[in-house]
């Protein structure tokens, strides 16, 4: 009712602002001495303007808007409104009315004037409302800080672009949040002393700490979602030794729809500090081979393959199959698809990849067509204790997904690998290598068969706040008081966000032609040491004073530094900036059906010691450290003779 009422409000106002702007026009132009020819015939006139212009109006949607929030975006929609509709009066009136009627015409000059006016009253009647709403809230700068609750606390804004406009913004049309924006500070020279919003620019980045005792600031909010994490990094630390509060808005990657709300403001985090330029999907390739499709996800429940669920589920596929072993984890991310996409249609597999029975039903009651297998197993140090485990689930696990997708004509196979599988030092490094020659294995059969499948693999390094993430551990470390364990002071990873790297993973898939490693841009390397100052840090503290950081020395196949490629791989880019694909020449294993078939009838899957052999013998560099010879090649007929000795 109250949606009615305000549409039939704006409508009698339209209707009201219309004859005014006409009636004005004639008596502007002739001195307000308007001539009786007019006179007699302007009712009908005047009624078929009334009529043309409101129902351009409606069509143009000036009566489903708020007007109360309106912005630049809505007054050029005024403009286009009321100039079409001045279009339309001018063509009907010489074509149907002045014709038919043989009435004589109106001034030619009365429509310019017209237009104006119906441009000014009908877009100042619109943008009333939010000025009214504005004067309610006591956004004006005379009386903001009178209607703020008492406990009002004071907000430098840092960055005055477009989010810290809409910050600002919001902040001042929300009293009740109890934060009132005092000034901008901005590193661009060309906005010191100008206002934004009324706010004005204050000053750079260094200025914060004069600025907060200036103006008595009690909070600092960063409002630059796309910045670097380097520049992040270092305004973070200027404003920790102010002392006050620092908020920051979400980052780029949960910025989906691209609207900021004082809302989501939240406490910096680790995130930020890693910022990279927003990834840009190729939507509509992305969608060519994934909507309508059946979709296969194995680990469904893990932090990527969950990632992978969300995001392909908002390319509207046919049907999406979550497979996981973890019963809990399966239950929480169908729960929550459930929820967030009803519309879906989902379905959820408690299996194990090593079970072929199970793999096979799965394959044929769904039909998959595409399948990202991101099962595995990831812990360095927990493979290290039990290879055997590595060997079954990261090796003949993928086997077994691989094989059955490819006997079932599954379109496209994406393999999630990592960094780690590259010249390999660690157990789990080695199989996920060992996993990546048996997707490619499996791709040189379908293009030998003429097959219509295509398998890849996509190679990543560290992902923040997954299972297998140093991160949790610090944070459970910090929480108890410390001290933070480091291994190393100069070990250093690769690091990226799971939404950045599910994107990734999702766009490769759309241009895989079959047997690539496709490799992610991950910028610069971390310190793990600066990721623990800089965490220790984000939780208020200071690292050496409140929280020691202890060194522990390297474990058991670590490096300290991972590579994305190895000596026999060459980089090539893809039309897609941040994803580039490793070329392995001639590193297929020679006889890697053989190969399999002896993993698969039980060499290396309940011995560690002959799992361990397995992989050494195809992997040397595994044995001791980054310092051994690395250009040792080994063919699968080597293998398969351990296997046999085994």
């Amino acid at each position: 009712m109250e949606r009615v009422l305000r549409t039939a409000v704006f409508c009698l106002l339209d209707v009201l602002f219309i004859n005014i702007a006409y009636l004005g026009a004639f008596a502007l132009r002739f001195d307000a001495a308007i001539p009786g020819e007019y006179l007699v015939n302007y009712p009908s006139f005047a009624l078929a303007v009334t009529v043309i212009t409101i129902l351009v109006y409606y069509f143009f949607g000036f009566y489903r808007k708020m007007w109360q929030y309106a912005s630049v975006r809505e007054m050029y929609n005024v403009l286009l409104g009321v100039t079409a509709a001045s279009l339309v009066v001018i063509t009907v009136a010489y074509t149907f009315i002045y014709p038919e009627a043989a009435i004589k015409p109106m001034p030619r000059s009365i429509y310019p004037i017209a237009w104006l006016l119906n441009l000014v009253l009908t877009g100042g009647s619109r943008f009333a409302s939010r000025s009214l709403r504005e004067y309610q809230n006591g956004t004006g700068k005379s009386n903001q800080i009178a209607a703020a609750p008492v406990n009002t606390k004071r907000a430098l804004i840092v960055g005055a672009g477009e989010a810290g406009a809409m910050v600002a913004r919001e902040l001042r049309s929300h009293p009740t949040l109890a934060l009132i924006p005092v000034g901008f500070v901005d590193d661009d020279s060309r906005k010191q002393g100008f206002d934004l919003n009324n706010i004005s620019v204050l000053g750079r980045r260094e200025d914060i700490p004069r600025l907060v005792e200036e103006y008595h600031v009690d909070e600092i909010v960063i409002a630059m979602p796309s910045a670097p994490g380097k520049m992040t990094r270092e305004i973070v630390e200027i404003c920790k030794g102010t002392g006050v509060g620092v908020k920051t808005l979400p980052g780029v990657y949960d910025l989906i729809d691209g609207k900021v709300s004082v809302s989501q403001l939240r406490e910096v985090q680790l995130e930020d500090l890693l910022g990279r330029d927003p990834v840009q999907l190729d939507m509509d390739s992305i969608a060519a081979y994934l909507e309508g499709k059946v979709v296969l996800v194995t680990g469904a429940g893990g932090s990527i393959g969950s990632e992978l669920c969300r995001q392909v589920a908002h390319f509207r596929p046919g049907k999406l199959v979550l497979l996981d072993n973890t019963e809990n984890n399966l239950f929480d991310i169908e729960q929550e698809l459930k929820e967030r996409f009803p519309n879906i249609k989902q379905f959820a597999e408690l299996t194990d990849i090593r079970d072929e029975t199970h793999i096979k039903r799965v394959f044929d009651l769904y039909h998959p067509q595409v399948v990202f297998h991101a099962a595995a197993y990831k812990h360095v140090p927990m493979m290290e204790r039990f290879p055997e485990h590595a060997v079954s689930n990261n090796i003949h696990g993928t086997y077994t997904v691989a094989s059955t997708a490819k006997r079932y004509g599954c379109e496209t196979f994406v393999f999630v690998s990592t960094d780690k599988a590259v010249n390999p030092t660690s157990i789990m490094g080695a199989s996920k290598r060992a996993a990546e020659l048996v997707v490619q294995h499996f791709n040189e059969q379908c293009r030998k068969e003429n097959l219509n499948s295509r398998f890849a693999a996509v190679r990543f390094g560290n992902v923040l706040g997954s299972r297998g993430s140093v991160i949790p551990t610090f944070k459970r470390q910090i929480s108890l008081g410390g001290p933070v364990t480091v291994t190393h002071p100069d070990m250093v990873r690769f690091f990226m966000t799971i939404p950045e790297a599910v994107q990734l993973i999702i766009q490769a898939g759309s241009f895989a032609k079959g047997g690539e490693i496709f490799v992610l841009d991950m910028g610069e390397p971390v310190r793990i040491l600066d990721l623990a100052q800089d965490l220790i840090r984000l939780s208020g503290l200071t690292p050496g004073k409140d929280i020691e950081i202890k060194l522990t020395g390297i474990r058991p196949g670590e490096k300290l530094r991972e590579e994305l490629f190895t000596d026999q791989e060459k980089m090539s880019a893809t039309r897609y900036s941040r994803i580039f694909v490793a070329h392995n020449g001639d590193t297929y294993l020679d006889d890697a059906e053989q190969l399999l078939d002896k993993v698969c009838h039980g060499c290396g899957l309940n011995n560690s010691g002959e799992a361990r052999m397995l992989l050494n013998v195809l992997f040397p560099t595994i044995e001791h450290n980054l310092k051994q010879d690395t250009s040792q090649q080994v063919t699968a007929r080597d293998l398969v003779q351990v296997c046999e000795k085994a």
